[in-house]
């Protein structure tokens, strides 16, 4: 027997109810922050990818060549083609451009609860505005969009890559990689600074000219630990040294003041103050969601701004900022949440909610409750026909078993009569009710 591929999966109709209830939910939130739908290729050019993120990439992707020897590639994440898509189609567009997208995505790699080869994400980017505003704007739909959903125990830390960096670089740290050396001097220091090591960042500064008395509040700065009262602190850490701007600082503060004015309270918020990550990418405000339950698969949202449209000769809309949501990690930690507390609704509103009327014509011809049935789902109304012919008993258990709320059976007698037989499976009350739609509807 053919088995679907390793690491991806199948999703039966009552799991798939619960993913289009999740995938609506979010949209809606996304657009009541005016962002708009957009929808790229699964697979794209290869050069697209690795322009991003380099050779090493490559072994991750699902890469093929098509008939006429293009390198193509599976899309390993949503980002990259979202910005092709700007600057090949989008360039001349109103700007800021508000953007949501949705889909599937492909990576070859090992596969384990959370993380497949074939994965779903949802993300949002904001094109064409930059700065604190523009940020929280972001930062404030996903805090909205977890709150929506009914995640529980959720921690968001955002932080501000320029800090750091405008500090050590303040002091006399350079970005530049020095001949012989593996990276620049400035990704050293923070790197020893993640580890604590500080004896590796006082003999840095020492080689680089820089007095190591520096190195002390450099390590207040990185042992800061709460919320957005840690901004304080901050400020004062970074005064004491010489040369160190405080704009990126200012920023932090006007886009946290921002997000609280514009969100809900998340149920805990950190700020880091010497994020280190994606030095080569992101170029201001970083976030990340973590769910600390799920373990090592916690991180269920990431962004922040980023420059990328330079690389499609659109310079002058960097940075952008956006995230992208893990929507199956999103959906493992409310599955997990909804199975300690009980309950087997798992995302607001699910689809499988929707009332369903079981239509049961017998020995009569099919033929003559279609147009009946045709209005009915054309006011709205979930309508499943019953297509095999079935004794009443065995179509009852049918309609049971399909999770209908009502059935509706119709005879040669109710055809004579003009009316049918409504029955409330929940209840178990039934009624005779007129061959009108208005009279079913207003009955259900």
């Amino acid at each position: 027997m053919v088995q679907r591929p390793r690491g991806t999966r199948d999703f039966t109709p009552k799991v798939m109810n619960r993913r289009l209830a999740f995938e609506q939910l979010l949209e809606k939130c996304a657009r009541r922050s005016g962002f708009n739908r957009v929808q790229t290729p699964v697979f794209e050019s290869l050069e697209l990818f690795t322009a991003k993120s380099g050779q090493g990439v490559i072994s991750q992707l699902y890469g093929f060549e098509d008939k006429g020897g293009r390198p193509l590639t599976l899309r390993p994440e949503l980002t990259a083609p979202v910005m092709r898509m700007i600057a090949e189609e989008m360039r001349n567009d109103t700007k800021p451009l508000r953007l949501s997208y949705f889909g599937q995505c492909y990576r070859y790699e090992e596969f384990k609860k959370g993380r497949y080869r074939e994965f779903f994400q949802y993300g949002v980017e904001l094109v064409g505005a930059s700065g604190p505003l523009a940020e929280a704007e972001v930062i404030a739909l996903a805090i909205s969009m977890l709150d929506a959903c009914g995640l529980k125990d959720w921690q968001i830390r955002i932080g501000h890559v320029g800090i750091l960096k405008d500090a050590l670089s303040g002091l006399g740290l350079s970005v530049d990689t020095p001949e012989g050396a593996s990276e620049p001097p400035i990704a050293s220091a923070m790197r020893f600074l993640d580890k604590g090591d500080d004896k590796g960042l006082e003999a840095l500064l020492e080689s680089n000219g820089i007095p190591v008395q520096n190195a002390a509040p450099l390590r207040a700065l990185s042992d800061l630990e709460g919320g957005a009262e840690t901004i304080g602190p901050a400020r004062e850490i970074l005064s004491s040294l010489e040369g160190v701007s405080l704009d990126a600082l200012d920023d932090l503060q006007v886009t946290l003041d921002s997000v609280a004015a514009l969100a809900p309270a998340p149920p805990s918020l950190a700020v880091d103050l010497t994020v280190a990550r994606g030095l080569d990418y992101y170029t201001g405000m970083v976030f990340e969601v973590i769910v600390p339950s799920m373990g090592g698969e916690g991180q269920v949202l990431g962004g922040g701004s980023y420059k990328l449209l330079h690389l499609f000769g659109l310079p002058d809309l960097d940075p952008c900022c956006g995230f992208g949501l893990g929507f199956d990690r999103v959906l493992l930690a409310l599955e997990a949440q909804a199975t300690a507390e009980g309950r087997s609704e798992v995302v607001p509103g699910e689809l499988d909610d929707m009332s369903m009327i079981a239509c049961i014509p017998f020995n009569i011809d099919v033929s003559q409750v279609l147009p009946l049935v045709g209005e009915l789902r054309a006011k709205g109304q979930r309508v499943e026909l019953e297509l095999r012919g079935r004794k009443i008993g065995k179509a009852m258990n049918w309609a049971n078993g399909i999770g209908a709320t009502t059935t509706m059976v119709i005879g040669p007698r109710d055809l004579e009569q003009g009316q049918c037989m409504l029955k409330n499976l929940e209840t178990g009350e039934q009624q005779a009710v007129a061959l009108s739609v208005e009279a079913i509807i207003e009955a259900l």
